[in-house]
């Protein structure tokens, strides 16, 4: 597991690392019964990922499986936190042992949802290893490694009548040569998570 050095950014697997800019579609798709799922394909189409989303009664957690259905990476919600946080772990675990990296909202108060990432490494957590920067009403987001205005992967967020009214938002994704895709969707699918939770809240206190 690394950072961003020797020209790549390595969190997952170097098997993750494109030589080519990559752009990926992240689809959301939402089941009748609890819980939700995405699908990602890259430009021909081809599946990349898919991701399961499982809910309990106190615990949120998510699951990402490769294109052969191995799961790879495994996403918790940390409770009882000041900031939204959420862990990622290695395959189905969610042990400490496997941890990777954690995800923190940036502040406690935000009018758009800026992430900081630590890996796991990171014991101390006082400088973040890499930053998501969202756009007001989160249509955008720019990911850029540690404090720097390097950017590694930029995402844009296509509104369509099946977003707005049945939530099946769809994402579209450029991950930058050298970088590893398979965090990067990660990131994006704890964003929309940490998102949506957020509207829920918001929906369900004004009624």
């Amino acid at each position: 597991m690394e950072g961003a050095n020797n020209n790549k950014t390595i969190v997952m697997g170097p098997q993750f690392c494109s030589p080519q800019p990559l752009q990926l579609s992240i689809k959301k798709k939402v089941y009748f019964l609890p819980g939700h799922g995405y699908e990602v394909k890259d430009d021909f189409g081809n599946i990349v990922f898919t991701i399961q989303s499982v809910v309990g009664l106190f615990r949120s957690k998510v699951l990402i499986f490769d294109a052969a259905d191995v799961p790879i990476l495994t996403l918790k919600r940390k409770n009882f936190t000041w900031h939204s946080t959420w862990q990622a772990f290695t395959g189905d675990s969610t042990h400490e042992k496997d941890l990777i990296f954690s995800a923190k909202t940036s502040s406690m108060f935000q009018f758009t949802t800026n992430l900081d990432i630590f890996l796991a490494n990171s014991i101390s957590e006082q400088v973040c290893d890499f930053r998501m920067k969202t756009s007001y009403m989160g249509s955008k987001c720019d990911i850029f490694a540690g404090q720097s205005s390097t950017l590694i992967a930029q995402m844009n967020k296509n509104n369509t009548a099946g977003s707005i009214f049945l939530g099946r938002d769809k994402f579209m994704v450029r991950v930058n040569p050298s970088v590893d895709h398979a965090f990067i969707v990660s990131l994006i699918v704890i964003l929309e998570e940490i998102t949506s939770s957020a509207k829920s809240s918001s929906h369900s206190s004004t009624h």
